[in-house]
């Protein structure tokens, strides 16, 4: 990873864009990806792509790689007479770590800084302690008063993130809030640069997409599948590393941080998308991991292939450790492995090209 391209992933991750209020994140995400594109395009709700044109005169077929930008977080939802402001989750957000943590709250006159109140383990009745209800946390701004908190343009319906950073912990381990996903959207963008090498065009037209609203049910990838309706989906999205203490693999696969991408097989994922995938892999000398979904993916994948008359399409994944947290952690040797097979994989894709399975002939 470049200087460039460093400072590109730290920005996107830095501003905060959960779901439903992805704009700024966005707008750091199309300048930095139009350098490499031959257009940028959204729409009314923020989905953003960008489009490279194929090469080839007679191309008929598109590939849309998908990602999404939303992160989760939460929403003012009460404000109390004295100054306390009270949440609601947006997206999986996890009660177990909120308290004694620092927020941004996304306010109309900018950002002001929080914590989620924890009273002391002295004056604490331990006892029988449990994971807080969401009606038990509580936001801190510094107020003594109701009024206090609204002078700073703070009211109900807010959004509001973690304060928390990206580090690097070693030489390859990243960790941070927001990498869910928007790791995502830096390896696509990434993808798009090596495809903009006039040496390295491909034949077919790419939409790189960095989607909205994915953390409460993939709605943006919902959208933009039905506007586009391309050829073929790959997918892009992380997944659950399971080699850190206490994960049952019986129950959660075994899946490796710094091992490679995983594809994901069944469901939504078309056998020949998955196929080429693996074959890309083979020629790449890319290692790849492998999940198994019986019934759906918890993905964007799983809105994108149904669109209209479907689109074949298909998962890759980044592992991950510690996901919907503050410290979720990923493997950059694993994200230039990503960025290389989805290249690979658009490159590999012809003019024409139909993913379709013969049944009768």
């Amino acid at each position: 990873m470049g200087t460039s391209e460093k400072k590109f992933l730290f920005e996107l991750l830095n501003t905060p864009s959960p779901t439903g209020f992805e704009t700024p994140g966005q707008k750091v995400w199309a300048h930095y990806t139009s350098k490499f594109a031959d257009r940028i395009e959204n729409d009314e709700y923020g989905n953003t792509w960008a489009v490279i044109d194929g090469t080839a005169k007679d191309n008929t077929s598109s590939l849309m790689l998908e990602a999404h930008a939303d992160e989760i977080g939460f929403m003012v939802s009460y404000i109390t007479e004295e100054g306390y402001i009270y949440v609601n989750r947006v997206g999986g957000s996890d009660r177990a770590i909120v308290r004694a943590k620092r927020v941004r709250i996304l306010g109309d006159k900018g950002e002001v800084t929080g914590v989620f109140g924890n009273t002391a383990i002295h004056i604490r009745e331990t006892s029988n302690e449990r994971v807080p209800q969401w009606h038990d946390v509580f936001i801190d701004i510094g107020a003594s008063k109701k009024d206090e908190v609204l002078e700073r343009g703070i009211r109900v319906g807010h959004p509001i993130v973690f304060e928390d950073k990206p580090v690097e912990l070693s030489e390859n381990r990243l960790i941070g809030r927001a990498l869910d996903n928007r790791i995502g959207g830096y390896i696509i963008a990434q993808v798009m640069a090596r495809l903009s090498k006039k040496t390295k065009k491909p034949a077919c037209t790419v939409h790189a997409v960095n989607a909205v609203q994915e953390e409460i049910g993939g709605n943006g990838a919902r959208m933009v599948s039905y506007r586009l309706h391309p050829s073929c989906a790959v997918v892009l999205d992380v997944t659950h590393a399971t080699d850190s203490p206490g994960i049952d693999k019986t129950k959660h696969g075994d899946v490796k941080l710094g091992k490679g991408p995983t594809l994901t097989h069944g469901t939504s994922n078309h056998p020949l998308v998955v196929q080429r995938l693996m074959e890309v892999a083979e020629k790449e000398e890319i290692p790849i991991q492998h999940e198994a979904s019986s019934r759906f993916t918890g993905t964007d994948t799983d809105k994108i292939f149904v669109s209209k008359t479907g689109i074949p399409s298909a998962l890759v994944s980044l592992p991950m450790r510690y996901m919907h947290s503050t410290v979720e952690m990923v493997d950059m040797r694993d994200v230039e492995m990503v960025i290389k097979l989805l290249a690979g994989f658009a490159k590999a894709m012809k003019a024409n090209e139909v993913f379709s399975q013969v049944i009768a002939e």
